[in-house]
């Protein structure tokens, strides 16, 4: 393991397949659609809410799940509970208010959003969770994040083209997984039925096996960005159950 740029060995990296088929695996049946520009995305301002204490768009129910110590927010705000259409914020906690630091068009879950995500059904979780450890096919780019670069992320050639760059950059999502692990360890703490290995990785184009995917652009400001020291966590979902 390293902590703030020691990286962890390869070895102690190591997973099964089916990690990487649970997150991004298509099974050949994703067609590539084109990425799509979606609303809130790029760089700008911030966004202007009632509340300057409140992440945007999220209701009560999910805004008391923030853990009070966190000051970094990734909100995930799909478009549709079926839809795979996705925009990524971050917001970083200055004084008492959330500020907009970047967004970036994203894709979810292929079949959209669930709050009881299961294995194998394709729609991304419903929910707040913490962010503690990151990885990839790629060197490390600075990532504050504990990283570990490992080739046992590489995503299967039999997959399309397209998905082959899948996993270079990873952020892994903390839903039923050991924190201070790897992002492909196997672990699932509450079953495997329970689904799980979801995370933040790059795009191919649409929709996911229940991840979330955004640019490499986007991943590597992420990942040198999330801080350890400021309790990252990701609220995500449909626009819809976000506000609810």
């Amino acid at each position: 393991m390293r902590i703030a740029g020691v990286v962890r060995t390869a070895a102690a990296a190591a997973a099964c397949s089916v990690v990487l088929t649970s997150c991004g695996g298509s099974g050949g049946d994703d067609e590539g659609e084109a990425a799509h520009s979606a609303q809130g995305g790029g760089r700008g301002a911030a966004r202007t809410d009632a509340d300057p204490e409140r992440i945007p768009d999220v209701g009560d129910r999910l805004q008391s799940r923030i853990p009070k110590s966190a000051r970094q927010v990734v909100a995930v705000y799909g478009e549709g509970k079926d839809s795979a259409k996705a925009t990524v914020v971050l917001y970083t906690k200055v004084g008492a208010a959330w500020k907009k630091t970047r967004g970036w068009p994203a894709h979810n879950g292929k079949k959209g959003w669930t709050p009881d995500h299961r294995e194998g059904d394709k729609r991304s979780p419903v929910g707040v969770f913490t962010l503690s450890d990151a990885g990839g096919v790629l060197a490390d780019p600075g990532a504050r994040l504990p990283y570990t670069r490992t080739a046992a992320l590489q995503a299967p050639h039999y997959w399309p083209k397209t998905h082959w760059h899948d996993f270079d950059y990873v952020v892994a999502i903390d839903y039923n997984r050991v924190k201070g692990t790897p992002p492909n360890d196997p672990t699932r703490p509450q079953g495997q039925s329970k689904g799980g290995s979801i995370w933040l990785h790059m795009d191919h184009g649409s929709g996911t096996s229940g991840c979330v995917s955004l640019s490499k652009s986007g991943m590597e400001y992420l990942l040198r960005t999330l801080d350890p020291k400021l309790r990252p966590v990701v609220v995500m979902g449909d626009k819809a159950a976000l506000k609810s």
